[in-house]
């Protein structure tokens, strides 16, 4: 076993998970939970199966890719998705869904 790989790797991926929207959906479902153990459980299944679908889809890929290429499509990805973040509107809060048409002159009057 790789020992500096392992460490790297849950280094990583503990960061990355800190306030995460995974670690909060786990942090609102253990408020209401009578058992706390049942909600560790299916998140840390959940994490589990999540990361078993991501380790098998890159060994795939990174059999035909080489791991330059990985390395600069997931680099491109995550800037592609932060710039889309970045030009996306968010609702404002508390603000009123508009108007179907305010124009009433469209309507017959029979």
């Amino acid at each position: 076993m790789d020992w500096k790989l392992s460490t790297g790797t849950f280094v990583a991926i503990f960061v990355a998970e800190m306030g995460d929207k995974t670690q909060l959906a786990a942090f609102a479902l253990s408020g209401g939970a009578n058992s706390k153990w049942s909600v560790f459980l299916g998140a840390s299944l959940a994490l589990v199966a999540t990361t078993a679908i991501a380790v098998l889809a890159g060994g795939l890929i990174g059999r035909h890719v080489p791991e330059l290429w990985l390395k600069r499509g997931a680099g491109a990805l995550f800037v592609v998705m932060g710039i889309l973040m970045l030009l996306t509107k968010a609702p404002e809060q508390g603000a009123a869904p508009p108007a179907a048409s305010d124009d009433l002159s469209a309507v017959s009057q029979d």
